[in-house]
């Protein structure tokens, strides 16, 4: 029998002093908070039977695995398809004087895609297929994937039936927060939500949505 359950995990807090967006960006860790943050998420799930944990390569996704690696004794396995989009504004900080710029409209034109990065659609194909895979990577128990804001989110909307296009200010997937899922009748639903990090959320500097 596959996985029980496919939890997608979010990374925590990141050390970004100067507040740019750092998509794929190397040399973006987590915090001190971030850290701590990814060992409070490893409550959310213990007396689970987690047998298969998956991170994307992204330095602050395995780092926010090492928690998971260490309560549960397993190894992390690294799984590019659960990686951050790609966004033409990596290096950048995110404010009016930024959009205002006229360089940077042309990457403005449609928000439906975006076609300042990666496609929606493309961000939600991958995860779904990764998703399946990991599930049936595994002869039981659940599965943990350590991933990003975006590509949980769009999980989620891709499964529950919603647009894709949306408002970024109104996403549900907190820094280290856990949206879990169950394959029901051939296909994945969600079955809860839960952030184990919510009493550090005051005193995070970066909630940025990457």
């Amino acid at each position: 029998m596959p996985a029980d359950l496919v939890h997608l995990v979010r990374h925590g807090e990141v050390h970004n002093p100067d507040h740019v967006l750092y998509g794929r960006l190397e040399g973006f860790g987590l915090s001190d908070l971030g850290h701590r943050m990814a060992a409070a998420a490893v409550t959310g799930l213990a007396g689970h039977p987690v047998t298969a944990l998956f991170a994307s390569p992204l330095q602050r996704a395995q780092e926010s695995a090492a928690p998971w690696a260490e309560a549960f004794g397993l190894d992390i396995r690294t799984e590019p398809r659960i990686i951050e989009p790609t966004n033409r504004f990596e290096g950048k900080r995110m404010n009016a004087r930024t959009l205002a710029n006229p360089r940077h409209w042309h990457l403005l034109r449609n928000p439906r895609v975006p076609t300042w990065g990666e496609p929606f659609a493309d961000v939600a194909a991958r995860m779904l297929a990764a998703m399946t895979d990991a599930r049936e990577a595994v002869d039981s128990g659940d599965v943990v994937m350590v991933s990003h804001q975006l590509p949980i989110w769009m999980a989620h909307r891709a499964l529950a039936g919603e647009s894709l296009h949306h408002d970024p200010r109104k996403r549900r997937c907190s820094l280290s927060s856990i949206t879990s899922f169950a394959f029901v009748d051939g296909r994945f639903t969600e079955v809860g939500y839960q952030e184990r990090g919510a009493a550090l959320l005051a005193d995070a500097t970066d909630l940025g949505a990457v």
